[in-house]
């Protein structure tokens, strides 16, 4: 009888075994790491997570629950990591960066303590950033006041990752409130780490800003600077101060500004101080000073995208005309970035979406908006075939903003009796969601994807289309013409359908237009053969 137990043990165990091994064929294959070698290790704790991404370099950030060394190994196959960077401090909080890379490349990497690999999942990869200025099609991801902890935090995630699909993030901002309650570390980790970690940071790079609850929601006050290196906001995130992703160094991590190829963004800080008490309202403070001096120096950038946490115009869960921030940040800081034409602004602190047309010149309450004084267009902006809806046009002279509130990738939460604010008519405080940039050349998409995978509202900005053009060749040669636009095209003397095509006319004149579908944008191009 007792063999028969024995026998029926073994057999148990076996069945259990092929069961289980069975159920991990259906799962995605996962890069083998080696086993511990030893007792008592460090375990991981917190990320890996990306920081300070450039067009030569990537940070690797991460946190041990002991003491201990930092190394990271690298390759361009995930086979062959052959590569390695290490810090032989012992730290819990490790911070490594890799230099000397390849633009617009994919890595692939793990990370290890002294002498065992501490993580290594088939999704640690990462891309580096294009060279500045070149032109491709970039994705950026943009959550808003994401870190409460919701069954809405979780849907938006997931239905941004499903949207992303199979493309690579170029990389994804915060816009304040980031951990709620408090900024706390604790916060940080069960908020934020823990929920964004195995689909987002690993493998996408991370540029923050602050919001009020990372400040540990504090009223404002002239201690905020001299705390602000105790916040976990700042213990946890590293940002480009020396001015190593591109722009001027501000030389504190409130606030700096980095390039993605042709894209130019500012992260700003709405509610800390610098010097002598001010804020980023305050025209000759520390910040408006550096935005200024940044700006001037950065004219030449194809798009500039600012972002920070308190919106200028918003009738969500705030009031844009009751709240003196708000109401400041809109009377003395907007007209700075309008001034050097700065494209669009991004902001959180309501916990909903809102959303305005290519505006100038608005810094009043609302009361004092006028649509056909301040909106620049007219249209809604979308583009999708529905009336009125052409993409928003800035020409060489770079007028208008506009400007979206996406304070909704976690918290959604009450509108103002007023809602939606007059500037700012394609808003939704009924659902959550998240913004997704794709820029390509000169063309702008946003798409704001909400917890249910709906897209909601979207917009299209171009610059310098509509061109008209004359093309000088000789009798017998070919010209190239190419549409000033990125889209769909159809020409008058072609059946092509591409963006460029090969002509070789008559001697004279001979006149080529491309259109899109829509009817909303049209190249002409006087071709002149000459004997």
């Amino acid at each position: 009888m007792r063999k028969i137990k024995v026998l029926s043990f073994f057999l148990l165990i076996y069945l259990i075994s092929f069961s289980q091994n069975k159920s991990q064929g259906n799962q995605p294959a996962k890069r083998k790491t080696p086993e511990r070698s030893y007792g008592f290790r460090s375990e991981l704790i917190r990320g890996p997570y990306l920081q300070m991404a450039t067009s030569h370099s990537m940070m690797i950030r991460w946190r041990t629950d002991l003491n201990d060394i930092s190394v990271v190994r690298y390759g361009t196959s995930d086979n062959n990591l052959d590569k390695i960077v290490k810090d032989i401090t012992s730290v819990t909080e490790h911070i490594v960066t890799i230099t000397d890379l390849q633009p617009g490349t994919k890595y692939y990497y793990l990370i290890e303590s002294a002498g065992d690999t501490l993580q290594n999942e088939d999704d640690n990869y990462f891309m580096t950033l294009p060279l500045v200025g070149k032109e491709g099609l970039y994705r950026i991801g943009v959550f808003g006041d994401c870190g409460d902890k919701s069954a809405n935090q979780r849907n938006v995630r997931d239905h941004f990752v499903k949207y992303l699909g199979n493309n690579y993030l170029n990389a994804w901002i915060l816009l304040g409130d980031n951990a709620y309650g408090y900024g706390k570390d604790a916060e940080f980790q069960a908020n934020f780490f823990d929920r964004y970690t195995t689909k987002l940071l690993r493998k996408y790079p991370l540029f923050p800003a602050p919001g009020n609850h990372d400040y540990h929601d504090e009223e404002f006050s002239a201690e905020l600077a001299r705390k602000q290196a105790h916040f976990a906001y700042y213990q946890s995130f590293s940002m480009p101060v020396n001015g190593e992703a591109g722009g001027v160094p501000s030389n504190t991590q409130a606030f700096y500004s980095f390039d993605i190829g042709n894209i130019y963004f500012l992260s700003l800080d709405s509610h800390g101080e610098q010097d002598n008490n001010s804020r980023m309202s305050d025209t000759l403070g520390r910040q408006a000073r550096w935005v200024k001096e940044d700006l001037e120096a950065n004219k030449n950038k194809g798009w500039i995208i600012a972002y920070w946490h308190h919106p200028p115009y918003s009738m969500g869960s705030h009031n844009s005309d009751e709240q003196d921030e708000l109401v400041n940040i809109r009377k003395n800081f907007i007209p700075i970035l309008e001034r050097y034409g700065v494209d669009l602004v991004l902001c959180g602190h309501s916990h909903d979406y809102e959303r305005s047309k290519l505006m100038k010149g608005h810094f009043g309450p609302e009361a004092t908006f006028n649509a056909a004084k301040y909106n620049l267009s007219s249209s809604s902006g979308m583009y999708n075939g529905s009336k009125n809806s052409c993409p928003y046009i800035k020409d060489s002279t770079n007028q208008g903003t506009v400007y979206v509130v996406s304070g909704s990738a976690g918290m959604v939460s009450y509108k103002q009796a007023s809602f939606p604010h007059a500037a700012l008519p394609y808003s939704n405080a009924s659902y959550g969601g998240s913004v997704m940039l794709e820029i390509q050349g000169n063309r702008l998409d946003l798409k704001w994807i909400c917890s249910d995978g709906v897209i909601r509202d979207l917009f299209t900005m171009m610059k310098n289309v509509n061109k008209r053009m004359i093309v000088e060749v000789k009798k017998g040669d070919t010209a190239i013409l190419t549409a000033s636009f990125v889209g769909k095209y159809q020409w008058n003397k072609s059946n092509e359908h591409s963006r460029s095509i090969r002509v070789s006319p008559p001697v004279g004149i001979s006149v080529f237009t491309v259109q899109d579908p829509e009817n909303c944008l049209k190249d002409i191009f006087e071709v002149m053969v000459s004997n």
